[in-house]
């Protein structure tokens, strides 16, 4: 494990949990680090370069929130598939070249996979908070004031989402990913402080990220309860349903902005206050990791810098002998 603590880069470094292992995005990067059952850990690695780099209009605050919320999903599910597959995979299997019809049939896998998930998420954190906000609605007449009514719904959507973390939780797997969301932000904040990417000193960081997808999925829920009360109850279900579906990424783009704006001003006392409860919901998301899990997290890390500082060595080596 490489432990160099001079490859400091001037750039926020993000990342996700995978099944037994975790991804790491740099600015030019994607890293994936498992570790196999017999106990070795392999990293894969791609070049990236998001869209709101190529197109500087969703690069623009307030969209580049929804354009990189959208692009980081289909990473992370493709990441996701990646340590999924290299559970099964057989040994030796590693330089087998795919067919094309096996590639046709990842591709429909994935596809499917994504459209299930958004799917669940929005029925269920859209579609049944709101069945339900209308149902109480139409039980107590008092719930059809625009204020009592989105604000129920709010709370119902948090709560659920909540529950359903909470109950994830006692899954084994889930648990482990878990861990491995700890080992990829204890691992981060390593990196953020400028020491040796080793595991002592990993071990000795924080779990709870202020950047972290948990707390951004907070601000969501928060910040949607406030738009919300202002908009008007719609007596019709359904364009009740399609305004909510409408206003999200509005929201999405003010929720990223707002944990940009909040990561770089943590240490503000009024800051802290506002961000607590997003650290607070991380208790929910990750786990202590073990050395093992630190191990994997800090050596997806480790080949992102490292690929970093090739390409930056290869840019000024290429400016040398510009003639």
């Amino acid at each position: 494990m490489n432990s160099k603590a001079e490859q400091k880069f001037d750039f926020a470094v993000g990342g996700q949990a995978v099944i037994e292992g975790v991804m790491m995005r740099s600015n030019g990067f994607i890293t994936v680090a498992v570790r196999k059952e017999d106990g070795t850990i392999r990293v894969k690695d791609d070049p990236f370069k998001s869209i709101s780099s190529r197109i500087k209009f969703l690069g623009l605050p307030f969209i580049r929130g929804v354009v990189g919320l959208g692009e980081m999903m289909m990473v992370g599910m493709k990441s996701l598939n990646y340590s999924a597959n290299q559970m099964i995979e057989e040994p030796g299997q590693e330089n087998v070249k795919k067919t094309k019809a096996n590639k046709i049939i990842e591709g429909i896998t994935f596809a499917f996979s994504f459209v299930f998930a958004i799917s669940l998420s929005l029925f269920l954190f859209k579609f049944l908070p709101l069945w339900i906000t209308e149902w109480v609605s139409g039980m107590y007449p008092s719930f059809r004031n625009s204020i009592l009514y989105n604000v129920l719904d709010g709370v119902l959507k948090t709560s659920f989402f909540i529950l359903y973390i909470f109950l994830l939780g006692f899954m084994p797997s889930i648990k482990r990913v878990f861990q491995y969301h700890g080992a990829e932000h204890k691992s981060i904040f390593t990196y953020e402080e400028g020491l040796p990417l080793t595991v002592e000193n990993a071990r000795k960081q924080s779990r709870f990220h202020p950047r972290c997808g948990t707390s951004f999925i907070f601000i969501v829920f928060m910040i949607s309860i406030l738009i919300y009360v202002f908009l008007p109850r719609n007596p019709d279900f359904t364009l009740n349903f399609l305004n909510r579906l409408f206003l999200l990424p509005i929201i999405a783009g003010i929720s990223y902005e707002f944990l940009k704006w909040s990561a770089r001003n943590q240490d503000n006392p009024l800051i802290k206050i506002l961000i607590a409860p997003g650290l607070a919901f991380q208790r929910l998301t990750t786990r202590e990791p073990d050395d093992k899990q630190l191990e994997v997290g800090l050596n997806a890390l480790q080949k992102a810098l490292d690929l970093e500082a090739e390409t930056s060595l290869s840019k000024k080596k290429k400016v040398l002998f510009v003639p």
